[in-house]
């Protein structure tokens, strides 16, 4: 079962919904780097269930566990073992689960091609591998801020049918401003709205969808490689990897198709400010030919609604038989918006192996574009 990702900042995670624990090995972190242990719990706690009403009722402390790699606040250049235990598990949950597939879910899949699951939690499907993930992302941020001066903010862009109808033109001004908002849409009356709806569906036993959209602010260009390695196709990967993701959308997405050439090609200009190459609009959502262009990143992550549920509904169990399932346990009604900090988790983790890539490949751009009293 596949579980790294990477080709320089590499992360491996491990764990299931009902181990001991889950957690992340990263590999490739130079020694030296400061290692930002409250940074990262804090995106660990954004990402935590039982943070209100919204969320599954699964209370998780998810305090962050150093093994190795750190030394006296700062990476040593060994691999780096962060982890979390699971303290809250209640598998009587998911006795019923055991023979039996939810609808939509990974139960099925993971049986045929595996012969074997842990079903309680879902295993290793659960949205508890993000965890690693999250982790390993907070360090990635840390390092693209303070080497490149990258910003990367998230927010539920929509819920159901609610839309955020926030103007592409007045981004979120911070992480902190989103997460005031409970559904992490940051804009009152939608935050109202879907608040409402996902209490409706939660009381019905049911669940809703939605859309994450991120932008990233100060992204050199230069990163990404043409054809199979391009940053647009690596961020669809990682962002399709994360549980529940079914779309991924960067720039323009599909309602570029409904554009002509010249309404969606994005003319260059020189900015007489910065005497940077800058584009008049951004339809390519920083993106030309898989590598970045300099000006935002701004991608959209889909999200189907939770499969597990509380209504009842017609399935198979694994004696091939048509059965009925209602099922038991503590599930979110709306996985969006503990789903922010993964998507800015997993694009920092694309990003941040790129730019190891990139100063790897070509150290005059490393001169250029980088904070070299921050670069280690």
């Amino acid at each position: 079962m596949p579980s790294t990702w990477g080709k320089i900042f590499k992360v491996s995670t491990y764990g299931e919904s009902h181990g001991v624990s889950v957690g992340v090995v990263i590999e490739g972190v130079p020694a030296g780097k400061r290692f930002p242990f409250e940074e990262i719990q804090k995106d660990l706690t954004r990402r935590r269930p039982g943070q209100n009403d919204l969320t599954t009722p699964r209370d998780e402390e998810d305090r962050l566990i150093v093994e190795s790699g750190v030394f006296q606040d700062k990476t040593t250049g060994s691999p780096i073992l962060l982890k979390v235990n699971n303290k809250n598990t209640i598998g009587s949950d998911y006795d019923e689960m055991a023979h039996v597939f939810r609808p939509s879910h990974a139960d099925y899949t993971y049986s045929e091609k595996y012969g074997h699951r842990a079903h309680v939690g879902g295993g290793r499907a659960s949205v508890r591998e993000t965890i690693g993930r999250v982790a390993a992302g907070g360090l990635a941020r840390v390092i693209l801020e303070e080497e490149l001066g990258v910003q990367t903010i998230a927010w539920v862009d929509q819920i159901g049918t609610i839309p955020s109808n926030i103007d592409d033109t007045k981004y979120p001004i911070s992480r902190d401003y989103v997460d005031t908002f409970p559904t992490r849409c940051p804009e009152a009356y939608a935050n109202t709205q879907m608040e409402s709806l996902i209490r409706k569906l939660r009381d019905e036993g049911d669940s809703v969808g939605g859309i994450v959209k991120a932008i990233v602010k100060n992204l050199p260009p230069g990163l990404g490689d043409p054809v199979y390695d391009k940053l647009d196709a690596d961020l669809a990967k990682a962002l399709l990897s994360i549980s529940a993701c079914k779309g991924f959308e960067v720039g323009s997405g599909f309602l570029g198709t409904e554009q002509t050439g010249s309404q969606h090609n994005d003319e260059f200009y020189i900015d007489r400010n910065t005497g940077q190459v800058k584009t008049r609009t951004n339809n390519s959502g920083g993106i030309q030919g898989g590598i970045s262009n300099g000006m935002d990143l701004i991608v959209r992550a889909a999200f189907k609604p939770t499969s597990t549920i509380k209504k009842e509904q017609k399935t198979v169990n694994d004696q091939n038989e048509d059965t009925v399932l209602k099922a038991k346990g503590r599930h979110d009604p709306c996985v969006l918006p503990r789903a922010v900090p993964i998507v800015e988790a997993v694009i920092n983790l694309v990003l941040v192996d790129a730019y190891f890539y990139q100063r790897a490949l070509q150290p005059k751009w490393l001169l250029k574009y980088a904070k070299m009293d921050q670069v280690t």
